[in-house]
Formats: C-alpha cells, structure tokens, sequence
C-alpha cells in the first residue's frame, strides 16, 4: 500500500473514531437527560452498573464469535484501573451535588491540564508552544460557554479534586495499558467491563441512597423509564468502546480537547430544540473559540515537533568501549 493511502486510510479511521464517540456520547448525554431530568430516575452510579453489564455481555459475544482473542492483563493492573475508574464516577457524581454547576465545569476543564503533567511526567512527552496555546485556546473558549455561576465551599472542592485526579488517572491509565500490553479496545473491555459492572451493581445503590436519599428498588418502573433505561445501556456500549479506541488510537489529552467538540454540539442542538433562550453573544464567542482552538489543537499536535514522547537511552557498553577504542586509535595515530 503506497504511503499516501495509508495515511489517507488512517485519517478516514481517526474521523470515523471521532465521529463514533461524538455521536454515541451526544446520543446518552440526550437520553440520560431525559431519564433523570423528566422522569426522575435519579441513580446515576447503579445505572453506569448497568452500561458496563451491557458492555460485559457484549464483550461475551465478541468473544463467542471470534472477535476477541484471548490476552492478558495482570490482576493488580485491573484493580488500579478499576479503582480509579469507579472512583472517577462517584467523584463526578459527588462534585456535581456539592458544587455549583459553575464550579463543576471549572473542575472537568483542569482534567487536560492534569493528563499534560501526567504524560509529562510518565510518557515525557514534549508539547510545543502552538501546542499549549491551543490548548489553552479550548480551555477558555469552553469555559466561556459553560461556567456561569462560581460557588465552592471545602467539600465540594475535596469532591472536585478527587474527581479530576481519578478520572485524569484512569484516562492516562487506558492508554497505558493498551501500549503496555497489547492490547486492543475489545480486549480492554473485556477485562475491564465485567469488574466495573460487579462492583458498580454492588456498591451503586448504596451510593445512589446516599447522594439522593431514594432507594433504586422502590422507583416506579413504568414502561417509558425502563425504555429509556435499556436504550441507556445499549448506548453506553457505544460510548465504552468508543473512548477506549479513541484513546488508544490518540491519547487521553487528544480525547480530552478534542472531546469538547461534544460540549459545543450539546450546547448547539440544546439550542436547535428547545429554544434560543440560553443563546447569546458571549456563549456564541466561546464556541466559535473553542473549535478555532480544536482545529488548531489538531494541526499543531500533529506537526513535527508539536507532541512527541522523548526517547532517552544511556550508551551500551559496546557502544562506550567503540568509542574509547576510537580514541585510543584516533590518540595512536596522532603520535
């Protein structure tokens, strides 16, 4: 294959990964709003439970039909990795009910620049100026967009600083283990999925009970909520292995700028369906900056130079005892 097709064929992949994550995350962040927001279905962790068992027997049939290939993945690497999973979702929940949404925004905006000091300090990667400004480009013009109201108090802050390491953490780690490993999205999930729904099921409903006071097993399921519940989860299978490709294929600070493209179409289609009230100049401005930034992001970081791991390696002792025999040579002929 000539190297213009190839580099074609991975473009045309890298979209369609995109383009499969934007829609499959815009599709349950619509159906989770209307399951919580108009019928009242509150519990949040047991219904991510409830994804990642969808995801698990997905992951099943894969592996029934010779889609997934058996591979490995450490026990102690799948309880790190679960753990801050799991920890990501109860922090985002938690920080959602005890800070303001102002503040709440503010605190998923400081999730890039931790995975920039993550893979600084565990990939050493090297950004470029453009690069940062870029990034820097999106942060502002999502936060102009988003944040309205700005209140904290000390728990809530805890709450936000645990959310944002853990899911910072558990990003950084997707990548880690994929490049580490070998492993493909499919064989992540597999291993993955089923210790995230078990422990989720088990440890949800307490939860759940705890940040809204109302018991999962006495809601009232009616025909439209266990609709809306199911179309959740098929949904979320989606949006599961989508983010693991998408972090495989890029990293979890590509995912992370890139990925508020999705904040700026929820924002847009809020706008398209249920009326222009929230529209106005300033939150114009911030959209219009946050994809000049995207765009921007995407040539800078992909420029020679623009993002790139350095590769430090000490000289081997072959290669020392060259060079002294060089010299030595080099010293011999001299006298």
């Amino acid at each position: 294959m000539a190297p213009g097709s190839k580099a074609e064929r991975k473009a045309a992949l890298d979209a369609g990964a995109w383009m499969f994550n934007i829609v499959t995350s815009v599709g349950i962040i619509m159906v989770n709003k209307a399951l919580m927001a108009t019928h009242g279905f509150s519990f949040a962790t047991t219904l991510t439970g409830l994804h990642f068992a969808t995801t698990t027997l997905m992951t099943l049939v894969m592996k029934w039909l010779g889609y997934i290939q058996p591979s490995y993945l450490p026990v102690p690497e799948l309880i790190k990795f679960v753990f801050f999973a799991n920890l990501s979702i109860v922090g985002m929940n938690v920080s959602l009910m005890w800070n303001s949404v102002g503040f709440y925004q503010i605190a998923k905006l400081c999730i890039i620049p931790v995975l920039c000091f993550l893979e600084i300090l565990f990939d050493k990667v090297r950004y470029s100026r453009d690069t940062k400004l870029s990034i820097m480009v999106v942060l502002v013009g999502v936060a102009v967009c988003t944040v309205t109201d700005v209140s904290v108090n000390s728990q809530g802050l805890i709450a936000a600083i645990i959310a944002v390491w853990s899911t910072a953490l558990q990003q950084h780690y997707v990548h880690h283990l994929q490049r580490k490993y070998s492993l493909g999205s499919f064989n992540l999930l597999g291993h993955t999925a089923p210790a995230q729904a078990a422990s989720l099921l088990v440890l949800g409903p307490f939860v759940d009970f705890w940040l809204t006071n109302k018991r999962v097993d006495t809601f009232n399921y009616t025909a439209i909520v266990t609709f809306f519940i199911i179309l959740s989860c098929i949904i979320a299978v989606g949006t599961n292995l989508s983010q693991f490709i998408c972090i495989g294929r890029f990293t979890a600070v590509s995912f992370q700028v890139l990925g508020h493209m999705k904040t700026v179409l929820v924002l847009t289609l809020g706008f398209l369906f249920f009326g222009k009230e929230g529209l106005n100049f300033h939150v114009a401005i911030g959209m219009i900056l946050a994809v000049i930034g995207m765009i921007w992001y995407g040539n800078a970081s992909s420029k020679p130079g623009g993002k790139e791991r350095q590769v430090y390696s000490a000289p081997s002792e072959k290669t020392q005892k060259h060079n002294i025999l060089s010299s030595q040579s080099e010293l011999d002929q001299k006298v």
